[in-house]
């Protein structure tokens, strides 16, 4: 919980009572590679905090799969489509590796919005970066070739080490050989 409890008062000032009862809520979970954590159809009902392994955002059949984007170390999220509408997922939550989590609950975050003026303080932040975040994500793929977004990608080094190439050329919007042409390039 040391590294979860970090990442929050690197994010808001909170005190040690309300910090507590903040870990107190979350549940330590590991999960398997190749597991789902959320099936397409289901509604999404949890928050998750990757303490290590990487999850994947995904649609489609088993032979036209398309990766939307993959969570690593550090990333708290949920699939907020679902999640805020109470409607069917159309994602699946993938473990690309061993996985370990500290999940919370729907009802369980919304109890500590209504208790903790700083946890809604924390959850306004955390999405106000994830929203950046797509933002920067949507006008990379307007404005940049796919050679340049793989470049973007690559400071991140999770994305080239532990995704695999079809997976990667997925979020990429290009098949699989386009990608290893782009790699032999940039060699």
């Amino acid at each position: 919980m040391e590294v979860f409890s970090h990442f929050i008062k690197s994010r808001v000032h909170i005190s040690e009572a309300e910090l507590n009862l903040v870990l107190s809520k979350f549940k330590n979970t590991t999960v398997k590679k190749g597991a789902l954590v959320l099936r397409e159809g289901q509604i999404a009902n949890q928050y998750f905090f990757i303490k290590s392994g990487g999850l994947r955002l995904h649609y489609g059949s088993f032979e036209e799969q398309h990766t939307s984007w993959v969570f690593f170390e550090n990333d708290f999220f949920t699939e907020i489509s679902s999640l805020h509408a109470q409607v069917p997922s159309r994602f699946n939550i993938e473990a690309i590796e061993h996985t370990e989590l500290l999940v919370i609950g729907k009802v369980e975050m919304d109890q500590l919005y209504k208790m903790l003026s700083v946890w809604q303080e924390f959850g306004r932040k955390i999405w106000e970066e994830i929203c950046i975040r797509q933002v920067d994500q949507n006008l990379n793929y307007q404005t940049l070739s796919a050679k340049q977004i793989y470049l973007e990608l690559l400071k991140n080094s999770d994305f080239v080490k532990k995704i695999p190439v079809k997976q990667l050329a997925s979020i990429l919007g290009i098949t699989p050989n386009a990608l290893s042409r782009i790699r032999k390039e940039i060699k």
